[in-house]
Order: structure tokens, then sequence, then C-alpha cells
């Protein structure tokens, strides 16, 4: 970037500024937010989609996520950051806090507040959300042996892809009914049921 600003001068051109910015870890904590690896968050995504995302972060990239995703003090970052390494603080909360935060940035305050009223009646107090989305399973889908699960998870937009699809199975991400499936095929759902994949979407799969 630097030796392009020489480039620029060598035609005949103003130097540009250039700006160096630290990259953002994604969902994962390791690699950076990248959709090809499906550790990210998307702008438009929908609010619960989003807070639920930023609480799904480790805990030790509250403080790293702060810094780069709101607009807090930096002397208000430092007392936080502080209250959590003395346990004064209890990370969740700092995380709801920071999934409140990003969430009302891109959706408004009155979709994040109900965002985190969302969040917590699910995972907090376990219960099924009343407006889970309906999913009329293809007769394609259906083959001897089950439900061709990967597939379903594309087409009722649970993944982005048969290889995420079969990365959330691998890693015991997607649950049938509350029960964690490894599975490719999936006879268990014959009856219909609520599928999920992750902690924070699910599909209620019906049968025209």
């Amino acid at each position: 970037i630097l030796f392009g600003r020489n480039l620029l001068q060598d035609f005949g051109q103003e130097r540009q500024v250039a700006l160096f910015m630290p990259l953002l870890e994604g969902l994962d904590g390791v690699e950076k937010m990248s959709k090809s690896l499906g550790n990210y968050i998307g702008i438009y995504e929908p609010p619960n989609d989003m807070y639920g995302k930023v609480m799904s972060i480790s805990d030790g990239m509250i403080v790293r996520w702060f810094a780069l995703l709101t607009d807090i003090h930096p002397d208000e970052l430092a007392q936080l950051e502080a209250a959590l390494a003395r346990q004064e603080m209890n990370p969740r909360d700092a995380k709801m806090r920071l999934a409140r935060e990003i969430t009302a940035l891109y959706c408004g305050d009155d979709s994040s507040n109900a965002a985190e009223e969302h969040f917590k009646r699910v995972f907090q107090r376990r219960e099924l959300p009343g407006d889970i989305a309906e999913f009329a399973v293809p007769a394609a889908l259906r083959g001897e042996g089950g439900i061709d699960m990967p597939a379903l998870l594309v087409a009722a937009g649970l993944a982005s892809g048969t290889s995420e699809a079969r990365r959330l199975i691998a890693q015991g991400a997607v649950k049938v009914n509350g029960r964690k499936i490894t599975a490719l095929k999936e006879e268990g759902l014959h009856q219909g049921g609520v599928v999920q994949a992750g902690k924070i979407k699910m599909v209620r799969i019906i049968f025209s």
C-alpha cells in the first residue's frame, strides 16, 4: 500500500492517504470475519440473528469487539476491561450490552430491544419462540433412509451451502426436536418438528 503511494506520485497523481485497520476476528475468535468461512454477521441480517450471533462469541473477544465495532469511549472501555479482569462484571452482561449496541446500530433501538427479549425468552428461559418460520419439505429431499439433512438445511435457509451444512452436522450444532444429530440422513422428521442449526436459526418442518 505504501509502495502504491509512490507509484501514484511517479505517474503524476496525488498521493492517497493509506489507512490501516486491525483485522476483525469472526465468530470463532480465530480467523478473520469472512462470509466464506461462515463466521460472520451480515449487516442486513434480522435483528434476532444479529443479536444471537454476537452472544455466541467467546468471552475473550468482548473487549476487542467493543473497541472495533462500537463507539464506546476509550475511558469507558478501559473500565469495562478492568471490571471483567477483576471479575466484577459478568461476561454475559457485557456481551448482552455489546449485542444490544451492535444490533441497535444497524437495526434501531426498538428492534435491538425486541431481539434482546427474544434471546432471553429462547435461550435463557428455554422457550420456543411463537414465530418460528415453517418450511415445507420438498418431496425430492425425502428418500430411502430418511431426510437429506444437508440439503434440508440449505433449502430451509439454515446454512449457506452444503459444505457449511455438513460442517454444522459434524460439529453437533444441528438439532431435531432438541436432539443433536450427527448423521446426514434423518428418519425422525417424517412427522414434522423443529430443526435448529446453531443457537439461533430454526424452522418448523411440515409436510404437505
